[in-house]
């Protein structure tokens, strides 16, 4: 293809547009940069990914893939140009359905379909998963989607709004889901001040290194549009951060070695059109490779090359809960149930890969990126530029997707580095490969566990030990290796206990927060470990689990005495599930040689926020002068609704309409802390401190007014009228003082949930709020070829109280669709899967059928009674996927995930 640069033609809405452009030059960029057709996404550059989908002469094309030449003259569709009436109603069948999570696909998603229903407006099932098969969701599940695009042409549903004080528990659609379907939500990629220098960052090319550079000077003055070079050399602060502050040892740029492959070594800073087209591999830098380990076996041996001088065996950090006396308790069990596990890296594979922009406002240093955790951002970025904080502001783009990798830093103090340097605005936005190579992931992880049990099918011991494989550096190494011991008994009644846990440090990827902090893992040792026991005790797995599920007012093994314990519930709801899907799996093998099918079940619980750690929120509520209502609130919204939901708990706490608010924020320089959004605890944490301020805002204007608690508020323009049966009284507002907010009156409330300090057995009080949560899988098992397929998902959760039921199933189907990915595909190999080609994420034909069953068994802590979920829901699924494995087939899988080859390895194990 000629690199020449020639005028062409591109039809958009039937306007012509002319356009000078290389002929091979990508159709996304030229959407996306010269027509501002914003609603193009990157996610991979490949076409592996779909986000970029739009319609070329009415069919679909992956922009990234498509040479502009070839568009030339062509009509194109976006989600701004396409035929207003066919996807407005796709807006508003995916709005009511909750098919947009964090809507960084959606856009790709539309479009296909709009392909589709183009020609077929009423298409099956198997029709839509065709059309969308190109195209990756990482939230949803697929599921609501599915239901969106079925649902149009169809009579709606009418869901009103809810009435005041009842908008807990209501569909309340997205708050903020319009940006997400019309293509106006702004991502980290999606904005760039007017002349922002690139930022490119030189990486590692191996797992560990040193490296000495050459003669940058001369390398930078021989490449006009380089106007910087950033190394360590450069960095005013402390060059070091990370997400728990006595363990900070991240470098922002490597200074002497690579511990990593993937990690930045310096920085190149310049024009656009020269620096993003650059060949980086000529950088002057000399590069000694050393040793290597890459898996927890390898780091954790006696000599093996150590990666920080004071972390004596590559031991991060160690966890331990321990009571009771379980070594004798095993001795006398009757039935004993031991087994070792192996779990990979997982790749968070979210469609956005890291992006953001950042300039100067003053002496302030302004950064917009995708992140979950715009405060400790602030932080470290401050600390690592050598900046007070009040010179550093945070303001989270929408996040595409995070899960827990957004945790950590990754463009902020980088764009700073490049911002303080030149003096000019800088954009960086990560490839789809530097991101899978930079990325934190899932820990891998080797576990052991014996479990004990009496003759009547009572646990009596329970001991394990896990080796987690925490990477080149801390991340959030040290809250997997504490949460796991706390967690790893599952919710049952375990009076003999010990789980003890190591994190190690190796080559490999930094292993960071994933949806779970290392529960998922524990729990596939365990809920295998109790299929065996059920077996042995002849009782049904199912029953063998309520048999032992904790109840109000046991002891946990960390001692703390539970309430509000729902497992038993939820284990109840699906009984009647079970013993359907046990007869029909019968019957089905009774005629099927080759295709076996199989049910498994497994268990979940979790307790909400930092483990025993305060762990604040505040929220803030303000009313101006003329009677604009404005919610500050800081957490990020990664998809999984905390701006709707927030807003309906301080609703209903203030006795408004939810539509009444005006939401502020996330921003450093805007709102309070609300903390990071992980750890399943905004909707439990930032939602009581959301209660508690729309509670004293009220207590405030019943005060003014004199009237009592039940009296109705209405908020107009320049006043509130409160009315009582027939009592009215009116606020002025115009005559208020305003604060130094300015507003006239305000509340400010913040919440830190009751725990403690764990001792050195792990006994304490490690959270004040757990969710629980049963799952059966049913599945059919290939026994010539080692395939597995999901047929379907039963998933009973206990929410304490259902917030918003529909973006509650949006989180269950999208927690199952990762649970599924970690059990059957999902294996990050360093240096060999670093593309969503290789790297293998649940598409919309691998999903099953998934069914919401939601308990409310409210908890006295919770805001309105509500606990945790997002989290909560994948931790069961891959134990039940694997139970249900091995009761189709026989196979004992322990490593996953359960690819064919260890799937057929197994069943000839067993055979």
């Amino acid at each position: 293809m000629n690199n020449y640069s020639h005028r062409m033609t591109l039809i958009v809405a039937d306007e012509h547009h002319s356009i000078r452009s290389t002929p091979g030059r990508r159709l996304s960029e030229v959407l996306r940069d010269d027509l501002g057709l914003k609603s193009v996404k990157i996610g991979c550059d490949a076409g592996d990914c779909g986000a970029c989908t739009v319609l070329i002469d009415g069919r679909q094309h992956c922009a990234c893939l498509t040479p502009v030449a070839q568009a030339s003259g062509r009509e194109i569709e976006t989600v701004e140009t396409a035929d207003p009436a066919l996807i407005g109603q796709l807006q508003k069948a995916f709005l009511a359905h909750g098919a947009a999570q964090c809507g960084i696909c959606t856009p790709g998603v539309l479009m296909a379909a709009v392909e589709l229903l183009q020609t077929n407006p009423a298409p099956t099932l198997a029709e839509i998963e065709d059309t969308l098969a190109g195209v990756l969701c990482r939230c949803t599940g697929y599921r609501k989607i599915i239901s969106a695009i079925m649902a149009v042409g169809t009579a709606p549903e009418r869901v009103g709004p809810p009435d005041v004080g009842k908008a807990v528990g209501h569909p309340v659609p997205r708050l903020d889901g319009l940006r997400k379907v019309d293509g106006t939500e702004i991502f980290g990629a999606d904005y760039a001040p007017e002349g922002a220098l690139v930022v490119r960052a030189v990486r590692s090319p191996h797992h560990h290194a040193g490296f000495e550079l050459g003669d940058v000077a001369a390398w930078q003055e021989a490449r006009p549009g380089v106007e910087a070079v950033i190394t360590a050399a450069d960095i005013q602060g402390v060059n070091r951060f990370g997400v728990i502050p006595p363990l900070a040892d991240q470098p922002a740029i490597a200074e002497v070695t690579a511990r990593y492959r993937g990690e930045p070594v310096a920085l190149v800073v310049g024009d656009p059109d020269l620096v993003e087209a650059m060949d980086l591999s000529d950088f002057p830098i000399t590069w000694t490779p050393l040793a290597h380990t890459l898996t927890e076996a390898e780091g954790g041996i006696a000599g093996a090359p150590q990666l920080h001088e004071t972390r004596a065996d590559n031991t991060l950090i160690r966890g331990r809960v321990a009571t009771g006396n379980p070594d004798q308790a095993m001795e006398s069990a009757a039935h004993v149930a031991s087994g070792r596990f192996e779990t990979s890296y997982v790749e968070h594979a979210y469609i956005e890969p890291e992006a953001g922009s950042a300039w100067l406002d003053g002496d302030t240093l302004v950064i917009q990126a995708c992140t979950q955790a715009p405060i400790m951002d602030r932080d470290d970025t401050a600390k690592v530029l050598g900046l007070p904080l009040e010179q550093v502001r945070i303001i989270p783009s929408a996040a595409g997707g995070g899960f827990g990798s957004k945790l950590d830093l990754t463009v902020q103090p980088l764009l700073g580095l490049a911002v303080l340097k030149t003096g000019k605005p800088c954009r960086m936005v990560f490839s789809r490969s530097e991101s899978m190579r930079a990325s934190t992931k899932r820990h891998p992880g080797t576990l052991e566990a014996t479990i004990g049990a009496d003759e009547s099918g009572r646990i009596v011991s329970m001991m394990l030990h896990g080796d987690f494989n925490t990477g080149a550096y801390a991340s959030w190494g040290p809250t997997v290796a504490t949460r796991v011991p706390v967690h790893a008994s599952g919710p049952y009644l375990t009076p003999n206990y010990r789980a003890t846990t190591r994190a190690i440090h190796t080559n490999g990827p930094t292993a960071g927060a994933f949806r779970g902090f290392g529960v998922p893992q524990a729990a596939i040792c365990q809920e295998v470990l109790y299929d065996d026991l059920a077996a042995k005790c002849g009782i049904d797995r199912l029953e063998f689990r309520r048999l032992n599920a904790l109840r109000d007012g046991n002891a946990a093994t960390f001692g703390q005495t539970l309430q509000a314990v729902g497992i038993e519930e939820c284990l109840d709801a699906l009984k009647p599930h079970w013993d359907r899907a046990l007869a029909e799996a019968a019957a089905h093998n009774e005629t099927s040689p080759v295709l076996k099918r199989g049910i498994g079940v497994a268990s979940c619980w979790y307790g909400c926020g930092n483990t025993a750690l305060p762990n604040p929120s505040t929220i803030r509520i303000g009313i101006t002068a003329d009677g604009a209502l404005k919610l500050h609130q800081g957490a990020t919204d990664i998809g999984q609704g905390s701006n709707t939901v927030i807003t309906q708990i301080a609703a209903d706490a203030l006795g408004v309409p939810v539509g009444t608010f005006e939401l502020i924020g996330p921003d450093t320089a805007l709102t309070p802390d609300c903390g990071k959004t992980s750890a399943s605890r905004q909707t439990f944490i930032t939602g009581k401190a959301a209660e508690r301020a729309g509670m004293a805002l009220r207590e405030t204007i019943l005060r003014l007014t004199n009237l009592p608690g039940t009296a109705e508020i209405v908020l107009s323009a320049g006043k509130i009228t409160v009315s009582h049966g027939d009592e009215r009284r009116e606020i002025d507002l115009a005559a208020l003082p305003a604060n130094p907010f300015g507003y006239v009156l305000m509340a400010e409330e913040t919440y830190d949930p009751p725990t403690s300090a764990l001792d050195e057995n792990g006994q304490g009080i490690p959270y004040a709020v757990y969710g629980y949560g049963a799952q059966i899988a049913e599945v059919e098992v290939d026994m010539l070829l080692g395939k597995t397929r999901v047929i379907r998902i039963i998933a009973a959760h206990d929410l304490g109280r259902v917030i918003n039921p529909l973006l509650a199933e949006g989180q269950v189907e999208g927690g199952i669709a990762q649970g599924l990915g970690l059990a059957l595909m999902e294996e990050f190999l360093p240096g060999r899967t670093e593309n969503l080609h290789d790297y293998l994420i649940p598409t919309i034909g691998d999903m099953p059928e998934v069914e919401s069953i939601f308990i409310e068994k409210p908890d006295p802590v919770g805001p309105m009674g509500a606990k945790g979920l997002g989290e909560h829901v994948l931790i069961p699924t891959a134990p039940a996927i694997l139970n249900a494995i091995r009761h189709a087939s026989g196979a004992r899988v322990t490593k996953v995930p359960a690819l064919p080859h260890r799937v057929l390895a197994a069943i000839k194990a067993a055979q």
